[in-house]
């Protein structure tokens, strides 16, 4: 097992960003580790353990039948009959979880009574007692494992989380622009026509509701009034000046610009799934901020496109929104309560499983998942890893760059 120093950052940052294929440097408590020797395989494809005459091929048959052990004895290279031996397996796994082994006669082998369930990486411990002797071998047989120091792995900003419940909060993307209210612009034309004696505002003039916009004489009376603003808002347009006649005609346009309306597309593989009340989450071209609403209104009618849409109303808190700025939105169309989930950032591929490296001390290991539905963020976990687990989220990738280069294969 190798434990890194801050070289090995360098050097892994390089494989990643510029295809560097140097080896790692490597320190170790112990003596350097040598190259270790192809162990002998059997006739069954197994690995063969001896201890001078008497030797087992210890094999992981999985043809038709999930994972399990399978065992062949010989004696001074003679067959020896499986029911003559007692036999056992313990395996331990990182942080020390314990599989337990026995073996059972069938033909002319023995059958652990255990799946070997995936990753198949732990200290094998094997014990065989035959003709009153007992025989005893370990060996380590670890894949998809390695280990990185706490100092190198907070520098690498390799980021961890516990497997656990979540709700997920399932999506459908619409897109769209800001539209202002029906009711967001207001004419403002004189009650009685008469001359413009005051004009008090101008275009891009922000006014409030019950402010005076200007005074017009009366051409019936020959007396002043004033003509007030109807709601909050910036007077966008400006059609007359002082001295003018008022004429009927508009004089100036208010536009309120409080709130606006996303107006979004959605067709028709999604009709069914939407309804007003639906929460929404809007991105407005421009904007890093994520707006929060609900579906208001669903138009009944549908475009050249047949797209319907829908209107989600928005505050213009900071005055950041603009008519006609584009919207990009995920609707949500389920919540689901799920016991195991993890974030989809630490997902990874390794062989030919998805999964994510769980954590113990300074340890990471594959766990491979069986997964189910899913969010933006997370996805659920059917199987392959327990509550409570600690695994890599964020930059996941470097411990995935790291085991491949180590070479691991899967011995069975």
């Amino acid at each position: 097992m190798k434990n890194y120093n801050i070289l090995t950052l360098l050097t892994v940052t390089a494989f990643l960003f510029f295809g560097f294929t140097a080896p790692l440097p490597v320190s170790a408590s112990s003596a350097p580790e040598a190259e270790q020797a192809e162990p002998e395989k059997g006739p069954n494809r197994g690995r063969i353990l001896r201890d001078g005459d008497f030797a087992v091929e210890l094999a992981i048959f999985e043809t038709g039948v999930p994972p399990e052990f399978r065992v062949w004895v010989t004696d001074v290279g003679m067959p020896v009959s499986p029911d003559k031996v007692d036999f056992s397996v313990q395996l331990t796994r990182l942080g020390n979880v314990i599989d337990d082994i026995k073996f059972r006669v069938q033909s002319d082998f023995l059958r652990g009574d255990l799946e070997i369930y995936e990753p198949h990486s732990f200290v094998v411990t094997i014990v065989a007692k035959y003709q009153g002797q007992t025989h005893r071998w370990e060996y380590d047989n670890f894949e998809g494992r390695t280990q990185i120091a706490p100092d190198v792995a907070s520098a690498m900003e390799i980021e961890t989380d516990i497997v656990g419940p979540v709700t997920l909060h399932q999506t459908i993307p619409a897109y769209g622009r800001l539209s202002l209210p029906a009711n967001a612009t207001h004419n403002i034309a004189a009650r009685f026509d008469g001359v413009i004696k005051t004009l008090l505002v101008q275009q891009g003039d922000v006014v409030k509701q019950g402010q005076v916009l200007m005074t017009v004489e009366s051409n019936e009376s020959l007396k002043p009034y004033q003509i007030t603003s109807p709601s909050d808002g910036i007077i966008s347009e400006q059609y007359a000046n002082i001295g003018e006649p008022t004429g009927g005609k508009v004089l100036l346009r208010l536009t309120n610009t409080a709130q606006f309306l996303a107006k979004l597309a959605i067709y028709p593989q999604d009709y069914t799934k939407i309804k007003v009340g639906t929460p929404v989450t809007i991105k407005v071209e421009g904007d890093d901020r994520q707006l929060k609403g609900k579906i208001e209104f669903i138009e009944q009618k549908v475009r050249d496109d047949q797209a319907k849409l829908v209107w989600v109303t928005l505050p213009n808190t900071n005055s950041s929104l603009v008519e006609g700025s584009f919207v990009n939105a995920d609707i949500e169309v389920a919540t689901i309560q799920v016991a195991v989930a993890v974030k989809k950032v630490g997902l990874q591929g390794f062989r030919d499983f998805t999964v994510v490296y769980a954590k113990v001390g300074e340890q990471y290991e594959v766990r491979m998942l069986e997964l189910g539905r899913e969010d933006s963020q997370w996805i659920e976990v059917l199987g392959g890893i327990e509550l409570g687990t600690a695994y890599v989220t964020e930059n996941s990738y470097i411990i995935k760059a790291d085991i491949d280069k180590s070479g691991a294969s899967h011995d069975h």
